[in-house]
């Protein structure tokens, strides 16, 4: 069995936040959307990487603030991003006012930061400790 890739499904609550986020700050391109100005799903890839996101609720329905049984679950999500150095992703967000930890060194050989996306999901870029 051979596989090409994978692609993640995130499901969020405020599609125009997550794409600020995964497009303007993290640098993902837009590739395809459920269409109109006000789209429930959306694809992104940036080089070999890919993500879907969705909206968690159809429009009408969505509530007027995040549901935190939903933000609580995501605390079990957490998305990782190879990098090239972890210091460069560190000012690059802290740059752009974004909440983000401190660059870690781990016990497993990697340097890692963490953040989180608009929708609690935990992010973290690492990158591989050179010996």
């Amino acid at each position: 069995m051979k596989l090409n890739g994978m692609t993640v499904l995130l499901q969020v609550y405020n599609m125009k936040e997550s794409i600020k986020f995964y497009r303007d700050l993290l640098g993902f391109h837009v590739l395809k959307t459920s269409g109109g100005d006000d789209y429930y799903w959306a694809f992104l890839k940036k080089e070999n990487m890919s993500l879907m996101l969705n909206t968690g609720y159809e429009g009408d329905t969505r509530p007027h603030t995040r549901d935190t049984k939903s933000v609580k679950v995501h605390n079990d999500i957490i998305v990782y991003f190879n990098c090239e150095d972890v210091i460069e992703v560190y000012k690059h967000l802290t740059a752009k006012s974004w909440p983000v930890g401190k660059p870690e060194k781990t016990d497993f050989g990697t340097y890692q930061v963490y953040t989180n996306d608009p929708d609690g999901y935990e992010i973290c870029f690492q990158q591989p400790v050179e010996e």
